[in-house]
């Protein structure tokens, strides 16, 4: 798979994410349930971290510069941004190229073991994702922390 396809497939999955978590905040606002923020929220979150993750190690082995990066993981947080910074990343070429499995570095040490070994790879990101993700659900909204850790 190449960084080109992994991105869209990534930005298209966070943006999905959102319209399931508007109509959710929507129901709930309507008064008809809850369920819709729970599970929108959820899928949503689980796909944002990915998203996060994929920027990083795309950027990064692509050679972003690091406002790029940044400009990656902040159209995460604009509903539906994620499609228009990836078509403008694809427009300017920075999606171009394959997985740089060589080279010096941690980076490039890092980056070639995860291309070398990708289902251990991958399945060490995700119970990272996992392990974030539950972190986060156990500490609920950010409204109730005050009470949690008084």
């Amino acid at each position: 798979m190449t960084p080109r396809l992994l991105y869209r497939i990534v930005a298209t999955a966070e943006a999905i994410t959102w319209t399931l978590l508007i109509i959710g905040l929507i129901l709930r606002a309507a008064g008809v349930t809850e369920l819709g923020v729970r599970i929108g929220g959820g899928v949503h979150g689980f796909a944002f971290l990915c998203y996060v993750l994929v920027t990083v190690f795309a950027g990064l082995n692509l050679g972003w510069r690091p406002k790029i990066i940044l400009a990656g993981l902040g159209s995460a947080i604009v509903p539906w941004a994620t499609i228009p910074f990836e078509r403008w990343a694809e427009r300017r070429g920075l999606l171009s190229g394959d997985w740089q499995r060589e080279g010096d570095g941690r980076l490039a040490r890092l980056t070639g073991w995860v291309l070398r070994h990708p289902l251990p790879a991958v399945a060490i990101a995700l119970a990272a994702v996992v392990v974030i993700f539950g972190t986060l659900l156990w500490l609920g909204p950010p409204s109730g922390w005050p009470t949690r850790f008084s």
